[in-house]
């Protein structure tokens, strides 16, 4: 994987991590860099979803791989947080 590769898969992340913890209700106490990784995680996985289903490759925005991935996300970011606990505020 290529410097170029890296950078877009951290970003790509950032954002689908970010658009995940977003469509959850409530606070999510979890640090950047793990909804980093839960995004990232979660857009490779949409993908991979997406082309089995055969809808990844589409003219123009790819909506249905963005739901999965943005979805999955969520999820993750859902899982992840229920792990480590939510501290009192």
């Amino acid at each position: 994987m290529t410097v170029a590769g890296i950078i877009s898969a951290i970003i790509v992340g950032l954002i689908i991590g970010a658009l995940g913890r977003l469509v959850l209700p409530g606070r999510q106490n979890l640090p950047i860099w793990l909804t980093i990784v839960v995004g990232i995680i979660a857009a490779i996985v949409g993908t991979l979803i997406a082309q089995a289903v055969g809808v990844a490759v589409t003219d123009g925005i790819d909506w249905i791989e963005l739901v999965f991935q943005i979805g999955l996300a969520a999820v993750g970011v859902a899982l992840v947080s229920g792990m480590r606990g939510r501290s009192a505020v």
